[in-house]
């Protein structure tokens, strides 16, 4: 889910409750999700997932119990993820079990607010009747003994555990420079994965009616002219209906230098040529070479759109693990049951 407690405001501004939400609270050996993933149930729905599988019928049928709990009811279960669950993944998964209803949505609201101010991290009391949330910085729950290296974790305390969680939504920031068939078949790929999109091209109704929440159209007679707006490291994609567009682009994202990485579309001689193009315009190898051409992850014959955009957002999900590896930052690879 990309932005749980977002997810929850929704949930219960739209509905008034009851919301259970359900938390991978840890994680020891191999599990279908990594600590920190949550998956909310409705009355007559669920959002999210926690994995699948057997499990995660266990869990909804388990939130469903609570759903008709009082107010604030909450639990912790533990699931061995052996024959018992249908599942061989051998692992152990604690779960949190968190009631909420139209009460509560003041208290989200506060806790909105206080990330969009720089909160980066919940502490929850994992007690039955679940206490408030506390939203902190993270200065101040290493103060507690949390290192938070994965997106939740569980610290005991003299008045019983605490389950730390970061609040930040890990989104890289995506240019995507052209809506045709390729651009399209990708947006619908990237919608549920953490990307925020801002799609530019210069000709006008382009875009599909509806967008995801993720994504921005941008109208631009020069969409070269667009790159000075990017965020600094943002990723940029660049991949629209005119080759002189394309040349355009690649030159201002040079110019500009403060992209994190890019790449655009296109053949082996395209690429040539681009790369070419670029040296007489007084491009040193090196910065050309910050350029990714062609775009995708190999293996992947067919030049369908949707087979290209699944090429590429293989590749995009490569970078983000890779990068975050580099960083130790909380983005880690599931073993999948």
């Amino acid at each position: 889910m990309r932005d749980w407690l977002q997810a929850l405001h929704d949930a219960l501004d739209r509905d008034h409750g009851p919301v259970v939400r359900v938390t991978v609270a840890t994680v020891r050996g191999s599990a279908p999700r990594e600590a920190g993933a949550a998956m909310l149930v409705m009355t007559h729905g669920e959002a999210g997932s926690i994995g699948g599988g057997h499990l995660e019928l266990v869990a909804t049928r388990t939130a469903h119990d609570l759903l008709a709990a009082a107010p604030g009811a909450a639990r912790l279960d533990r699931f061995p993820l052996g024959a018992a669950l249908g599942q061989c993944c051998g692992g152990i998964v604690e779960l949190w079990f968190q009631r909420y209803d139209g009460d509560d949505l003041a208290a989200i609201r506060q806790l909105i607010a206080a990330r969009t101010a720089g909160a980066e991290v919940l502490a929850t009391p994992m007690t039955a009747n679940a206490g408030a949330s506390r939203s902190l910085p993270r200065s101040q729950a290493q103060h507690e003994g949390v290192e938070l290296h994965e997106r939740a974790q569980v610290v005991a305390g003299s008045g019983g555990d605490t389950l730390y969680e970061r609040l930040d939504v890990e989104e890289t920031q995506l240019w995507l420079f052209g809506a045709g068939h390729v651009g399209r078949a990708l947006v619908n790929v990237l919608a549920p994965l953490p990307f925020r999109i801002t799609w530019v091209d210069s000709r006008e109704g382009q875009w599909p009616e509806a967008l995801p929440d993720s994504v921005r159209s941008l109208h631009a007679i020069e969409p070269a002219d667009e790159v000075t707006d990017m965020p600094a490291d943002a990723w940029a994609l660049v991949m629209t209906h005119s080759h002189d567009e394309d040349l355009a682009i690649c030159e201002a994202l040079l110019r500009d230098g403060r992209f994190a990485w890019a790449g655009v579309i296109g053949s082996q001689p395209k690429t040539t040529r681009f790369r070419q193009r670029l040296a007489q315009r007084g491009f040193a190898p090196e910065a050309v070479a910050r350029l990714t051409m062609p775009i995708g992850i190999g293996g992947i014959a067919s030049k369908e759109p949707a087979a290209i955009a699944v090429a590429v957002a293989a590749q995009l999900l490569q970078l983000r693990d890779a990068r975050a590896a580099a960083e130790d930052l909380p983005i880690r690879k599931a073993s999948r049951s």
